[in-house]
């Protein structure tokens, strides 16, 4: 498993190689683990993603597994625990969006009948496969990620810039980022 090439983001430790061996770039198409990705990529402004991954497993118990019916109930009381909950970020306005978001999220599942249809439609129901090399530099954004991040924004969204959509899209399979000599590459 050590031998193996990998994308270099991922080598600064053990929990990142796990994350980047196991899920990221995988196809995601269970509401429940997308809505989980679109907060903690939420989360991630402005922050590195170890940082969200070495808590993940902390914002699962702090936001209900991050059951989207139950964070749109969420009330002053909630926001005050989540507020003083060491083990999250404790930052008010991504806490604040994290509740909008899940109403907006239930929004689009009554709409479409799963928020996986509605998602999947900016690349059109299929991973972008990009051929990146060691010397290509991993996109920031796409045109399908600004029009995701578009869409969002309208439908109430927070903390859904085209960044952040595109960091989405690569965890959640959208598209495939890993480097093209990289065993993962042509596995997902």
């Amino acid at each position: 498993m050590k031998n193996k090439i990998r994308c270099k983001w991922c080598l600064s430790s053990d929990k990142m190689i796990a994350y980047h061996d196991k899920q990221w770039g995988v196809p995601v198409h269970d509401d429940r683990l997308l809505f989980e990705y679109i907060v903690l990529d939420a989360f991630q402004a402005g922050l590195s993603w170890s940082t969200i991954l070495n808590k993940r497993e902390n914002f699962e118990k702090a936001f209900d597994k991050f059951d989207a019916k139950k964070i749109s109930k969420y009330n002053n009381e909630k926001l005050a625990e989540l507020m003083n909950d060491a083990g999250i970020i404790r930052n008010r306005s991504k806490i604040n969006s994290t509740i909008g978001n899940a109403k907006a999220f239930l929004e689009i599942q009554k709409e479409f009948g799963s928020f996986d249809k509605f998602i999947w439609q900016f690349t059109k129901g299929k991973t972008i496969n990009n051929k990146l090399n060691d010397m290509t530099p991993i996109p920031a954004r796409s045109v399908e990620s600004d029009a995701m991040s578009k869409e969002l924004i309208k439908r109430g969204f927070k903390f859904v810039g085209s960044t952040i959509c595109y960091a989405f899209m690569q965890a959640s399979g959208m598209v495939n980022d890993h480097h093209v000599d990289c065993f993962r590459h042509d596995e997902v």
